[in-house]
């Protein structure tokens, strides 16, 4: 099985080009910050309307998304912004748990 995922054909950079943490991490945590605040003022919003409605949409919001997600964890610079988004969408759904 190829280590950069099935049906990508690899990473295109030189082979043992290292992974690149600093700019990574940093990907992840801008990405992670933003889509935090975004899950947590819109399940804010929703939860005034009636509680279970935010959660019955953020759950939803999430089956769909889950499949996309997935098929790109492996591709070099999207698989930053996917941790960062997974990140902040339990950062978000943790604030929102304190919040109620």
């Amino acid at each position: 099985m190829n280590p950069a995922g099935p049906g990508y054909g690899g990473y295109p950079g030189p082979a043992g080009e290292p992974t690149p943490w600093a700019a990574g991490s940093t990907v992840a945590a801008l990405v992670a910050a933003l889509t935090a605040v975004g899950v947590y003022a819109f399940g804010a919003a929703l939860a005034q309307v009636h509680p279970l409605f935010s959660l019955a949409v953020n759950v939803v919001a999430v089956i769909g998304i889950a499949p996309t997600a997935w098929r790109q964890r492996y591709r070099p610079v999207t698989r930053w912004v996917l941790a960062g988004a997974g990140i902040g969408v339990l950062l978000g759904w943790i604030g929102l748990l304190a919040g109620i």
